[in-house]
């Protein structure tokens, strides 16, 4: 994760000898959950990822590109500042109890604060995890224009959620999550009775809005598309016994596979997608 921040600022210098033409756009994917070996491009054979692939065939690989830590919120920060865990101050997943713990600080200077500064423009969609609204950590004051997505990890683990963040307002969906609050304060049991809208859709049309909105700009753009699949529903799992939500098992459909299975391998299917 250091190497991927150091990337960054490396562009950072060179963008600041460059004129605006010849800044390249950044697009920075990152899958909860997803190991290098779920993909085709690494070895494996059963789960369709042909456009990744692709990606990879036409590019490069990264064999030594480590996360910053085994779990959310520390990995996410070490992305982020690129310090690792003797210096970030997020250590670890502090739970809804402690957030304050999982929080970037105002002196905290993130990859966006970076490229903000050399005169991208800047946009979060998906799962942040490290502030939320009113918190110095929220993604609007650490460096980032635009953000639509979850600001609570365990929030994130809904894949039907009854509501999403733009900036700080709350956007409603037409899910129906068990014993949720309409303020939507409580998040309730964490999965959804009425599962209407998947989360990875939106996610997807908003970074296609993002990158036309600001692909003929005058100045390059850095989206971070922190996608939410193919991470399970951990309380989904506890109460049903499958978190591995998605819309349809497409290709999957008739194997001989157990729901799990299918439903973790559409996960990844449709996020290649």
């Amino acid at each position: 994760m250091r190497a991927s921040f150091i990337c960054l600022i490396t562009m950072y210098v060179l963008a600041s000898c460059a004129t605006a033409a010849e800044r390249p756009n950044v697009i920075f994917i990152l899958a909860d959950d997803l190991g290098y070996g779920d993909l085709g491009c690494y070895g494996q054979t059963k789960i369709l990822t042909p456009n990744l692939d692709r990606m990879a065939a036409e590019g490069m690989r990264f064999t030594q590109f480590y996360a910053g830590s085994t779990v959310c919120a520390p990995s996410r920060s070490v992305l982020m500042t690129g310090q690792h865990l003797g210096h970030t101050t997020v250590r670890g997943n502090a739970g809804k109890n402690n957030l304050e713990a999982q929080t970037l600080r105002d002196e905290d200077v993130t990859a966006a604060e970076v490229l903000k500064s050399a005169g991208y423009s800047t946009g979060l969609i998906g799962k942040w995890g490290l502030g939320e609204v009113g918190s110095a950590g929220h993604p609007n004051r650490q460096g980032f224009d635009e953000y639509f997505g979850f600001l609570n990890q365990h929030h994130a683990h809904n894949h039907y959620p009854g509501f999403l963040w733009r900036n700080s307002e709350r956007v409603a969906l037409p899910n129906v999550v068990a014993g949720a609050t309409p303020d939507g304060v409580d998040f309730g049991d964490g999965y959804s009775t009425k599962r209407v809208q998947f989360a990875g859709d939106l996610f997807a049309s908003e970074a296609a809005s993002f990158i036309e909105r600001h692909g003929q700009g005058e100045r390059p753009f850095f989206l971070y598309l922190a996608l939410t699949v193919p991470h399970a529903n951990n309380e989904r799992s506890r109460a049903l016994g499958d978190g591995q939500e998605v819309p349809d098992y497409g290709p999957y459909a008739d194997l001989d596979w157990t729901p799990q299975n299918k439903g973790q391998a559409a996960m990844i299917t449709r996020m290649d997608q």
